[in-house]
């Protein structure tokens, strides 16, 4: 076959071209992520030798046991959990007027300045965004002083310095997905609803919200699901507290099958979560 045959086979047939676009990424993606995936999810269901320290490809549900019956689990889930919820909703907050006024109210070249103030973080370290926050947090730190002005003083490291830290690493994941979604609701439906003598929260509540909803469902996706496999920034400002992904950290060193049925917890949780959006049909105007 001549390159002419091909060339003329592929015009007048987009799809194969596509498939063979994308026949690279989507392989790389299944081997080198769901291979990987399935073959830890597998590991859940084996067990560590306890005289040997050998691990034993043999099928068996005491992790799953273990991991549903122990308090520790229990608590390390809800309070993993809690801590997504939270920034989630930290988040979703501070993105909804700040995306409003970045598509509707500031002008071209603020607005342009703002995008790349939410995109300048991203080029910053992970790991460099946590310690600055450790420092902020601690003793003598600029939150305790700013607080000791007024009478308070820093949170310190724990549960609050968590969900504030996260918040903050995450928020640019949030935005930016709410801002594309302001920016495709027509200014003319906002003139619409004005002129009908609508109030502008009555507008934001009954036009551009309902049109914003699929963005701002983006956006929790990242936060919540990124919150809830995090563990360095507890390992940071955590303090004593902890969630599953440092579980499953401690575990994988000398005890894989635990470490990867704790992994499936936070899994099932995102995949519910993912149900649920799914639900209000958000998804399909992604």
């Amino acid at each position: 076959m001549t390159l002419s045959s091909i060339s003329s086979t592929l015009s007048r047939r987009p799809g194969i071209r596509l498939g063979l676009l994308l026949a690279a990424p989507l392989t790389w993606l299944v081997l080198v992520y769901v291979v990987a995936l399935a073959a830890l999810l597998v590991t859940a269901f084996w067990t560590i030798d306890s005289f040997t320290n050998e691990l034993e490809r043999t099928f068996t549900l005491d992790n799953v046991r273990e991991i549903t019956g122990e308090a520790l689990y229990r608590s390390v889930t809800l309070r993993t959990l809690g801590v997504a919820l939270l920034v989630t909703l930290i988040d979703c907050a501070i993105a909804l007027p700040v995306g409003f006024y970045m598509a509707k109210v500031a002008s071209r070249r603020s607005r342009h300045l703002l995008v790349i103030a939410f995109l300048m973080p991203l080029w910053a370290s992970y790991l460099v965004k946590a310690l600055a926050w450790r420092s902020l947090l601690s003793n003598g730190g600029l939150l305790d002083w700013a607080g000791g002005l007024v009478g308070l003083g820093s949170p310190g490291f724990g549960f609050t310095a968590i969900v504030l830290t996260q918040a903050y690493i995450w928020l640019p994941y949030v935005i930016l997905p709410v801002y594309a979604a302001y920016e495709r609701v027509p200014d003319s439906l906002l003139d619409a609803a004005g002129d009908l003598g609508a109030r502008p929260a009555l507008t934001f509540r009954t036009v551009v919200l309902p049109l914003v909803v699929p963005g701002l469902v983006a956006g929790s996706i990242f936060s919540f699901s990124l919150t809830m496999g995090d563990y360095i920034t507890v390992n940071i400002v955590g303090g004593a507290n902890q969630m599953l992904g440092n579980l499953v950290y401690i575990n994988s060193g000398s005890n894989l099958p635990l470490a990867a049925a704790i992994a499936l917890i936070p899994i099932v949780v995102i995949m519910i979560y993912l149900a649920l959006v799914r639900r209000t049909g958000a998804l399909e105007n992604l």
